[in-house]
């Protein structure tokens, strides 16, 4: 009798362990996307900054941005005079890893005197 049973619960733990693997790469891939989430913050911040650098010596505001930031990521810097500074607010598109999960960009605004 116990030898038909043994027989019964075989590959049992397989087939828990494959209706666990989804959940498991869902974990996975919700983690690598905050790291996403949090890297194009920080790359919005250096743009900011780079972009308002550049806009303060009357350079171009857009091109220090986008090599400010890694190639992969989506940016836009438009700079705004006000009296005497400028302030760059970057906008970096957040990539999607997960199906359906969407992102609003991530923004940072950075405001340097103007050299006169």
């Amino acid at each position: 009798m116990a030898y038909g049973r043994k027989n019964r619960d075989r590959g049992q733990v397989a087939l828990e362990y494959l209706g666990f693997v989804p959940l498991l790469i869902l974990v996975a891939l919700a983690g690598i996307q905050l790291g996403l989430i949090a890297y194009a913050a920080q790359q919005a911040g250096t743009a900011a900054r780079a972009g308002a650098r550049a806009a303060s010596l009357d350079e171009s505001a857009q091109e220090a941005c986008s090599a400010a930031v890694s190639e992969w990521l989506e940016v836009s810097c438009p700079p705004a005079l006000g009296g005497d500074e400028v302030t760059v607010t970057a906008t970096v598109e957040i990539p999607s890893i997960v199906p359906g999960w969407e992102f609003d960009p991530a923004e940072k605004t950075a405001i340097m005197p103007l050299d006169h």
